[in-house]
C-alpha cells in the first residue's frame, strides 16, 4: 500500500454539474496518495489512459515514470506473440515503480467476436454465442478470459458490452449479448463475475447504451432522439452490473437528447454525476470511452477540450485510443491552474481509481 493524503468519506454532495433525481450517494474509502494530490502533473495524469501497441516506447516509460499517465490501453498488432507482450506490460511497471508513481492499469478489447485485440485467447464464444449459452458458460468464459490476460500482466477488460441493440440492423449488433434487456443484464453480469472472480476488472459498456445510437460513435457524431421511457429498458443490463459490483463503467459518446442536448455523454454531468452516479447510485469508477473519436472530433472537440470537459463532468479515467494524451495533459494542468476544474474533485477521482487500483493488486 501506498502513503495517502486525507480520506475521502462520507456524502459526495456539490456534485460537479446538474443532475437528476439527485440522492446521497457513498463516497470511495479509499484516498488519493498524498504524491499524486500534490503535484497538478500528477494528479491529472493519474486519470490519461493512452494507446500502445506490441512495444512500449521511451516516451511512454519515462511519463510511467514521472506518474504523468495512469495505464495504457493495448492494441497489438495481429502477429504479436503474447510473451512479447507480457514482457513490454512488466517493463512498464518497473518504469512506474522506479519512480514512485501509482502502478498503471493496463487494459484491452477483449470483447469475443469482433473486437478480440489478442485473437488466440479466450472469451472463445462470440457474444450472441455467450448469450445463448447462459449464465453459467458466461461466467466459465469471464473466468478463462481472465486468466488469459491476468497472465500477460494485462488488468482491465474492456468487457461486457451491456448495450441492447433496438434492431438487428443497429450497427452494435454484432457486438450485443442479446436483444433482451434482461437477458443482457443476466449475461453481462455473469461474464463480469467471472473476470472479477480472477483479478481482471471488467468495464461495462457503453453507457447509457449504444442501442438506439444511430450511427458508430468511433466514425461520426450520434445523436439519440429517444425519450427517457424509450431509454430506459437499455439501462437495465448497467443497473444488473451496478448492483453487482462491476468496478469500472464506461460512458459513451454519444449525445442523448433525454438526458443532456448539448453534450455527449462522455461530457456531460447530466449523464455522469446525474444519471449514473445519483440516481443509479453508482460509486465506482467512470472510463470514457475514446476521447479521440470522431464523434467528438467531427465535432469540432480537440482531444484537450475533450479531457477537460470530461474531467469536469464526474469521468475519473480519460481514454485516449489513438495518441499519447500529451495535448490532453497539458490542458488538464492549464486548466486545474486557472481554477477551471476543481481540486477536490479531481481529489475524489484519484480516490475512486486508487481503490480500482487496490482493489485489483489485493484482490
Amino acid at each position: 500500500m501506498v502513503a495517502v493524503a486525507a480520506a475521502v468519506g462520507g456524502a459526495i454532495v456539490g456534485a460537479r454539474g446538474g443532475g437528476d433525481d439527485p440522492q446521497p450517494i457513498a463516497a470511495p474509502q479509499p484516498a488519493c496518495p498524498a504524491r499524486v494530490a500534490a503535484e497538478p502533473r500528477r494528479l491529472v495524469g493519474q486519470m490519461l489512459i493512452v494507446r500502445m501497441e506490441a512495444t512500449a516506447t521511451d516516451g511512454l516509460r519515462h511519463a510511467l515514470r514521472r506518474g504523468e499517465i495512469g495505464g495504457v490501453v493495448l492494441f497489438p498488432p495481429a502477429a504479436t506473440r503474447p510473451r512479447d507482450l507480457a514482457r513490454e506490460i512488466a517493463s512498464l511497471r518497473a518504469a512506474a515503480a522506479a519512480g514512485g508513481a501509482v502502478p498503471p492499469l493496463v487494459m484491452i478489447d477483449q470483447e469475443g467476436g469482433e473486437v478480440k485485440r489478442l485473437p488466440t485467447l479466450p472469451p472463445d464464444r462470440p457474444p450472441d454465442r455467450l448469450g445463448a449459452d447462459g449464465k453459467r458458460a458466461a461466467v466459465e468464459q469471464g473466468r478463462k478470459t481472465a486468466a488469459a490476460l491476468a497472465g500477460l500482466g494485462i488488468d482491465v477488460d474492456l468487457a461486457p458490452v451491456l448495450d441492447v441493440p433496438a434492431t438487428p440492423d443497429s450497427f452494435i449488433a454484432s457486438r450485443a449479448l442479446g436483444s433482451d434487456p434482461a437477458a443482457v443484464a443476466r449475461i453481462g453480469a455473469a461474464f463480469a463475475e467471472g473476470l472479477e472472480a480472477e483479478r481482471v476488472a471488467a468495464t461495462a459498456k457503453h453507457f447509457p447504451g449504444l442501442g438506439l445510437a444511430p450511427a458508430n460513435t468511433d466514425l461520426a457524431p450520434s445523436s439519440v432522439g429517444a425519450t427517457r421511457a424509450e431509454l430506459a429498458p437499455g439501462l437495465e443490463p448497467f443497473e444488473a452490473a451496478i448492483a453487482s459490483g462491476v468496478d469500472l463503467v464506461m460512458i459513451a459518446n454519444a449525445i442523448y437528447e433525454a438526458y443532456d442536448p448539448d453534450r455527449p455523454a462522455s461530457q456531460s454531468p447530466r449523464v455522469i454525476e446525474g444519471l449514473l452516479r445519483r440516481r443509479l447510485g453508482y460509486g465506482g469508477a467512470v472510463v470514457t470511452d475514446d476521447l479521440g473519436a470522431q464523434a467528438l472530433a467531427q465535432a469540432g472537440i480537440a482531444e484537450g477540450e475533450a479531457a477537460v470537459a470530461a474531467a469536469g463532468a464526474g469521468a475519473d479515467l480519460l481514454l485516449f485510443a489513438l495518441s499519447d494524451g500529451d495535448a490532453a495533459r497539458e490542458a488538464l494542468v492549464s486548466a486545474l491552474r486557472r481554477g477551471g476544474l476543481e481540486r477536490e474533485a479531481l481529489i475524489r477521482s484519484c480516490a475512486r481509481s486508487t481503490s480500482l487500483r487496490e482493489r485489483l493488486s489485493d484482490a
